[in-house]
């Protein structure tokens, strides 16, 4: 017997695929969804039909970008150093950077971190893809800006191996950052305080 009506079943059983949301959690944000406007609705359902097609990655920098445009507006920008280049993991990362308002080069998105027991080898991020633009964008510092993390702490060091022959400064964040925080989270103080203290490696 099927206690609630499969529509508001469907709606809880999506919600609970998203990661941090349990059983109880899709269910409250289910029924909410069913006692709020229509139109709230509506205007949700909209935004993520429309998600995939409107969204891309810029091919330079892997940040996200209008499914219309090519490269990021970050990258183009004729007052960002194209020579500084602060490497992150996710595009998320990108914002809590630009939070700061003290970073003026550009970015390099991985698309994750090294992560042996995750399956995520070197090759599946865009690690290859930072080596060339280092040579086309003559490249003379990377701020790697991984989370204070075991999984950061490798992707770190692997990229430092990979550019050990090329004539780049590479710095990391300082350790104002908690150890296992994600940059996403941290505090713009904190994050500032890291940025501009950062340590040559």
């Amino acid at each position: 017997m099927q206690i609630l009506p499969p529509a508001l079943q469907k709606v809880i059983d999506s919600l609970g695929t998203l990661p941090g949301v349990g059983p109880r959690t899709a269910e409250r944000y289910a029924y909410y969804l069913f006692k709020s406007d229509t139109m709230n609705s509506k205007r949700i359902a909209d935004s993520l039909i429309n998600l995939h097609d409107s969204i891309s990655y810029c091919s330079k920098t892997f940040a996200l970008i209008p499914a219309d445009k090519e490269l990021s507006d970050l990258y183009i920008d004729p007052s960002r150093n194209k020579k500084l280049v602060a490497v992150v993991a996710e595009p998320f990362d990108i914002v809590a950077l630009e939070k700061t308002r003290l970073y003026h080069g550009t970015y390099h998105v991985l698309g994750g971190l090294i992560s042996p027991i995750d399956g995520i080898s070197p090759d599946q991020l865009h690690i290859q893809a930072l080596m060339t633009r280092i040579d086309e964008d003559e490249v003379e510092e990377l701020i790697l800006a991984t989370n204070a993390s075991v999984e950061g702490e490798s992707t770190a060091l692997y990229i430092q191996s990979q550019i050990v022959n090329k004539n780049v400064k590479i710095s990391r964040l300082a350790r104002g950052l908690s150890v296992g925080v994600d940059l996403e989270y941290a505090d713009q103080i904190t994050l500032g305080r890291a940025l501009e203290d950062r340590t040559s490696l």
